[in-house]
């Protein structure tokens, strides 16, 4: 991985501690907006932490194979990102 893991590994483990309250939250049976909440403050975070490896990609992996000669290994990279972009 490319991305700065001192950024993405704290964001997805306050992720996985927000899914953890989730849980908690349904096993509490919690009113149902406080635990939206809480899942779209997970989605937040799981987004950012996204955008740093997508960032550390292209960075790195990306502008490796565009700067090279092979067009075969240039043109998966490109592919992957359109494919990315798809889902």
């Amino acid at each position: 991985m490319r991305a700065d893991r001192k950024k993405v590994e704290p964001l997805v483990k306050t992720a996985r501690g927000q899914i953890e309250a989730v849980l908690k939250m349904i096993d509490e049976d919690r009113y149902c907006i406080d635990i939206i909440n809480q899942l779209s403050a997970t989605e937040a975070l799981l987004r950012k932490a996204r955008k740093e490896v997508l960032k550390g990609h292209l960075n790195g992996c990306v502008r490796d194979a565009v700067s090279c000669e092979d067009s075969k290994e240039r043109d998966a990279k490109l592919d992957e990102i359109i494919a990315l972009l798809d889902k």
